[in-house]
């Protein structure tokens, strides 16, 4: 397990961003994943996550993920579904990993546990090469 490094204002888990919404990603075995507890500050409904919070935060695992894998992309879809309202005040785990590599995307897949292992809320996107990042014109894909 390592810990994956910031990147510096991201709404995420940029350490450079006051507003940012703080977390720390790890990766083990391909697999990107993180602990949080989302709080006021994340939230929609009284006392629970807002959905745009659950879906930036499943954006950026799976942004993670094919980034750990060497792959300068950005998303062009995403797909979220919510199959539960997530609690504020407690400990929820994310989880995103890369699907499968075609030639020209990479599909990923993710989701939010409760604590008690219940999936809440699940991702999946579709990302591209993105040549005007640093890096990504040595990128191969399939």
């Amino acid at each position: 397990m390592r810990q994956l490094p910031g990147h510096g204002a991201c709404f995420v888990c940029g350490a450079g961003n006051p507003r940012s919404i703080g977390l720390t990603w790890f990766e083990e075995n391909g697999e990107i994943f993180a602990e949080f507890t989302f709080d006021e500050g994340q939230q929609g409904p009284p006392a629970h996550l807002h959905g745009g919070a659950s879906a930036a935060v499943l954006d950026e695992a799976m942004g993670a993920a094919v980034w750990t894998a060497g792959l300068r992309v950005v998303a062009v879809n995403l797909e979220i579904n919510y199959k539960q309202p997530v609690p504020l005040g407690q400990k929820v785990t994310i989880r995103a990993r890369v699907q499968e590599r075609q030639e020209r995307k990479v599909l990923t897949t993710s989701e939010l546990l409760l604590p008690d292992g219940a999936i809440a809320v699940t991702g999946r996107g579709i990302y591209v090469p993105a040549p005007h990042l640093v890096g990504a014109e040595k990128v191969k894909f399939g």
